[in-house]
């Protein structure tokens, strides 16, 4: 025969409240728990947000650094080039100014041949006057490859960019500054003149 056991309405109720208690001490190292891990993370994100930070202010840095070195180089290759053109126009403008006094001091040597051919001897097949009328000949030809042309002045209108009126004359029959005489030829380099014709002009 079974005996019939009571549980005590005290036990039970102690019971009941351990129950109860561990539960709510669990829940409560759970939420712990998950706050812990919640400060861990949120740790992390404050680390990686200064990381960003740091990161993006070097990039930055990076990028005003380039952006100097490329304006310094973009300054210091414009000077270079005008530093190389203007070497380049003095270079050339030194051997053009050489070029002209060079032709310039051979002038004086073509006058002297022309006057020496202009007086020339009575017999014209003699050996001299033909060694100066072969020169003269091919001093003009090399004056001619050289880009040397005469001035233009006998019978010309005056004109003082070319000549050089060294005497007056009052002819009615002859034109308003015309030139009448040329004492000494000029001679021109493209738009160069080497030297000034000396010349008689009328009226």
């Amino acid at each position: 025969m079974e005996e019939n056991k009571t549980i005590d309405p005290e036990v039970e109720a102690e019971a009941v409240s351990e129950e109860q208690t561990q539960t709510v001490c669990e829940e409560a190292t759970e939420e712990a728990n998950e706050e812990k891990l919640s400060g861990k993370e949120k740790k992390k994100l404050k680390k990686a947000e200064e990381q960003i930070a740091e990161l993006t202010s070097k990039l930055e840095k990076a990028q005003a650094d380039i952006a100097e070195a490329n304006d310094k180089y973009t300054r210091l290759y414009a000077e270079y080039d005008n530093f190389r053109r203007r070497s380049q126009k003095e270079k050339e403008g030194i051997y053009a100014d050489a070029y002209i006094d060079a032709l310039t001091q051979i002038l004086p040597v073509l006058d002297n041949l022309e006057r020496a051919a202009s007086y020339g001897m009575e017999d014209a097949e003699h050996p001299l006057a033909k060694g100066l009328e072969l020169t003269l000949k091919s001093f003009a030809e090399t004056m001619e490859k050289m880009g040397v042309k005469e001035i233009a002045a006998l019978g010309e209108k005056f004109d003082p960019n070319v000549h050089n009126a060294v005497m007056h004359v009052d002819d009615e029959t002859l034109g308003e500054n015309e030139v009448v005489e040329v004492f000494m030829k000029g001679y021109i380099k493209g738009d160069k003149v080497l030297r000034h014709s000396m010349v008689k002009v009328a009226n």
